[in-house]
């Protein structure tokens, strides 16, 4: 961050962080003023991936290099900075990929105890989205038992993880041109588990030097997320927890309340906030309970992408994303923040010493020194939920209230945006059908689609890319789906309201979402939940009229305020899936020509799809435009196309041609 810029442009954010600063409580903000990043390691040009170095290659100090200056620029095993970066990147896809994915196989192996009746509180609610399910998988359906039909899916479900041979079934969904694509150049992915360990190896001290070779790998990877992993997990997910549909909402820390019992759920996986949600409305003894110690009642509240999982399927408010998780504690307020895995900072447990929270870790494979743990049991879900509930409500007496701060700041808005609903909402229960986007988007009302995703980065103004690239995008009439923290923003800031496309939209784009009564700018859910905009781009692919690959598109995507390995596996299955890409913040192979014009200008040969930097926001909208209008242009529909009513002699002359 540039000095003297707000830390953030969202008001309660700034409010807490003045009492974090009056009580003495060091937060991620002060940390970041503290430490500065290491070049060489933002650049991508650090190895460390064996006890000879680390070994630091920078980039070159002038434009142009001798032959003799560029040999110099090697590791000790005369790796280039191509080759570093390359393996940095590659390592960052198979862990952004792996956390994806691991979350995926505990949906599954949930789904198949649900569908097996081992689970009490697990059930299947989307009868529909099984059945589409395993037409993908190729189970059979005719007039089996719905329970063997999701046993049957279950175990394929499961099974895509280990898969030796063969391609990920989720792929067959794709565009048949993009599948094309992939097998021509050799990057379909296989099993789940395989592509993170193949990307591991590869990157092991003296194995795949070719850059490129390297980079191939890394497609195959984050497309075993994006098609693989990912869509294994919204799917199943809506199954078990029903579809999201339109639901209201509201956002920020001001949904925490000062007379009731506030419990955070933090994370990403939503199979114990679900059952926290339904132990809560099941159980009146739990407000009974919490009424005696002294509280009026229990409130739920989320943060981060456990937060749109509950959301956007209960109305769950959102207490705020992921730079505002340690101020969510320092207002005093919060009696437990129970969290599971990705995302939460180990300065947690020490904030959480200093009030009367209950840290609560409840996942086996993340523990946080100084926090209790209390594992949650999938097979005795209920009675963990309910454990973890009780543990809040008793700690609700040891609240300290002076010590307690609440923002007035809340918005509301409107999620639950999948896929299946824009469907549903453009065409009517009858009639759904995606072809009222495209007509749209060919008569010129809507200029394009924007996807804008991702978390949070301390490194810039908290929030404020991801708004003032959002803000530009609709003001141009581009429709914007989103999700993750980047979702959160829009709803603190009103985005997610149908009102906002008056406000905010241009003229185009408001007619179409007052005409439909629709926010301009769409939640579609958590990170893993990046799947459905593949699903909604491929649905648009087979609509008609806009190409006929994901590439065709008038379509970008961006993740401005990026900070995790999750981020990068994203961005690169949706470049591998034909998005043109950009980043903002920072660029974790900025030291190597090479990789750079292999992301930036080689993969649009290649894979139809590619990468850009840009860390104004403004700036970056503007390319997502630029590419919007150029995709619109080799369509033919670069041109406003006004409806014409046609008379009978009209109808008659074109009859006669």
């Amino acid at each position: 961050m540039a000095e003297g810029e707000a830390k953030s442009v969202d008001k309660a954010t700034l409010e807490i962080l003045e009492k974090a600063a009056r009580e003495g409580i060091e937060t991620v903000f002060d940390r970041a003023e503290k430490m500065k990043p290491c070049p060489i390691g933002a650049e991508g040009s650090c190895c460390k991936n064996c006890s000879m170095g680390p070994c630091r290659v920078p980039a070159p100090k002038k434009k142009e290099e001798t032959a003799e200056e560029k040999a110099k620029r090697r590791g000790i095993c005369g790796a280039t900075a191509e080759t570093i970066a390359a393996r940095n990147f590659l390592r960052m896809v198979a862990a952004g990929s792996a956390a994806h994915s691991d979350h995926a196989r505990g949906v599954a192996e949930v789904f198949l105890a649900a569908a097996k009746g081992e689970v009490p509180g697990f059930t299947i609610k989307d009868e529909q989205k099984l059945y589409q399910v395993a037409m993908d998988f190729g189970v059979e359906i005719g007039d089996r038992p719905l329970k063997e039909i999701a046993i049957e899916v279950g175990e394929k479900a499961l099974a895509e993880f280990g898969r030796q041979e063969g391609e990920t079934l989720f792929v067959k969904r794709a565009p048949l041109k993009r599948q094309e694509i992939w097998k021509k150049l050799g990057i379909t992915p296989r099993g789940i588990d395989r592509e993170v360990v193949e990307a591991m190896h590869r990157t092991h001290m003296g194995v795949d030097q070719d850059y490129k070779h390297l980079m191939e790998q890394a497609s195959r990877c984050s497309l075993a997320d994006g098609w693989g992993g990912s869509m294994i997990s919204t799917e199943l997910q809506d199954i078990m927890f029903g579809n999201p549909v339109p639901v209201y909402g509201k956002a920020n820390l001001g949904v925490l309340k000062e007379d009731e019992v506030n419990i955070v759920v933090h994370g990403h996986e939503p199979l114990l906030p679900e059952m926290i949600v339904t132990v809560l409305e099941t159980d009146p003894e739990l407000q009974k309970m919490a009424k005696e110690k002294g509280a009026k009642g229990i409130n739920l509240a989320g943060m981060c992408c456990s937060a749109n999982e509950v959301l956007m399927r209960h109305g769950i408010p959102i207490a705020g994303n992921f730079l505002q998780q340690e101020l969510a504690i320092v207002t005093g307020a919060v009696d437990a923040m129970v969290v599971d895995v990705q995302c939460e900072m180990q300065s947690l447990a020490q904030i959480a010493q200093c009030y009367h929270t209950k840290l609560i870790t409840t996942s086996p494979k993340a523990k946080i020194d100084g926090a209790i743990h209390m594992e949650f049991k999938e097979h005795d879900a209920l009675n963990s939920a309910k454990a973890i509930i009780i543990a809040a409500i008793n700690n609700f007496p040891n609240r300290k209230k002076a010590a307690v701060h609440i923002p007035k700041d809340t918005n509301d808005m409107v999620v639950g945006f999948s896929h299946e609903t824009i469907n549903y909402l453009l065409g009517g229960i009858f009639r759904a059908s995606y072809r009222p986007l495209n007509d749209n988007i060919i008569n010129g009302r809507i200029r394009g689609i924007a996807g804008v995703v991702g978390c949070n980065n301390v490194r810039t103004c908290h929030d404020s890319a991801h708004l003032a690239m959002i803000k530009e995008l609709i003001k141009n009439d581009v429709i914007v789906l989103t999700t993750g923290c980047a979702a959160m923003a829009c709803g603190k800031a009103g985005l997610l309201t149908p009102e906002a496309a008056h406000k905010f939209a241009g003229e185009g784009l408001a007619s179409v979402c007052e005409a439909v009564g629709i926010p301009p700018v769409l939640h579609m859910g958590a990170c893993v939940d990046n799947s459905r905009i593949l699903m909604a781009a491929t649905a648009v692919v087979k609509e008609g009229g806009l190409g006929d690959d994901i590439c065709d598109l008038p379509a970008a995507g961006a993740a401005p305020e990026w900070m995790s390995e999750k981020a990068i596996a994203i961005g690169q299955y949706f470049v591998a899936s034909g998005v043109f890409t950009v980043f903002g913040t920072t660029w974790p192979v900025s030291g190597s020509e090479g990789m750079n014009k292999l992301l930036f200008e080689e993969f649009e040969e290649t894979l139809k799809g590619k990468w850009a930097f840009e860390p104004d926001p403004i700036k970056a909208a503007h390319l997502m435009i630029e590419h919007i209008d150029k995709k619109r242009k080799a369509l033919g529909i670069d041109k406003a196309r006004e409806r014409v009513l046609y008379d009978m002699e009209m109808r008659r002359e074109l009859e006669g041609a």
